[in-house]
């Protein structure tokens, strides 16, 4: 048998799957939303392609379609910096990506088969079992598999090309958020409401509150980013 060649890696963390530009997309992106990569601070390109095991010529691919996201910032000879969270920044992203998730939504219920609606009632139990944990990563962690699952569901995939194109930076917002009882509470509800929504297929009622939870939390993010610019 061939010996093993990622066992002589710094770090167990190499990436040997086939899609590699996408599996190194989706970690990086990870790292930023999850605030490993914190706002403002220089991409360690070497650690990096230690880390993953990749070269430096796969890893700027990546960065140039997080530059194209909003999530990184390429500045010639300077390399990439993660970008920084502004209000002005998400007072224009919000509103869209609302007309986006009420739009996936309408079109999910049009299109979702059962076993799909099923499967994301199983998500949301989850959620709901991660809410009454109060773990928050493993709630954010469902909360955005359901997310996925209903934009899916819509079959369309301009629709999913333009989704993608904002969500890592409604994901990112969404970590320096400190959410109330109270607005953690009432977006657990508005989760409840959808799944109601998508088993009766109402287009329409899944569509407002989509863009209702949006909203709500765009209203969360902005008191964040507030108190933060006091202090």
């Amino acid at each position: 048998m061939a010996q093993d060649e990622t066992a002589t890696l710094p770090r167990a963390e190499p990436i040997v799957r086939r899609t590699l530009h996408d599996e190194l997309l989706e970690r990086l992106r990870q790292m930023i939303v999850d605030g490993e990569l914190t706002p403002g601070s220089k991409v360690p390109e070497k650690d990096l392609c230690a880390r993953f095991g990749v070269s430096r010529t796969p890893l700027r691919e990546a960065l140039k379609v997080l530059a194209n996201e909003g999530l990184v910032t390429l500045t010639p000879n300077r390399g990439a910096m993660i970008a920084d969270l502004t209000l002005e920044d998400l007072e224009e992203t919000f509103p869209v990506m609302g007309a986006l998730e009420a739009l996936s939504g309408e079109m999910a219920c049009a299109n979702i088969t059962d076993a799909e609606i099923a499967e994301i009632g199983a998500l949301h139990n989850q959620m709901v079992t991660h809410y009454e944990a109060r773990d928050l990563q493993a709630y954010f962690r469902t909360n955005q598999q359901i997310h996925e699952r209903i934009l899916a569901a819509a079959r369309n995939q301009t629709l999913s090309t333009l989704y993608r194109g904002l969500e890592g930076r409604i994901r990112q917002a969404r970590y320096i958020a400190n959410m109330s009882d109270a607005r953690w509470a009432q977006a657990v509800d508005e989760h409840a409401r959808m799944l109601a929504a998508l088993e009766a297929r109402d287009g329409a009622g899944l569509a407002a509150i989509m863009k209702t939870h949006l909203e709500n939390k765009f209203e969360t993010v902005k008191e964040a980013l507030l108190s933060r610019a006091e202090d």
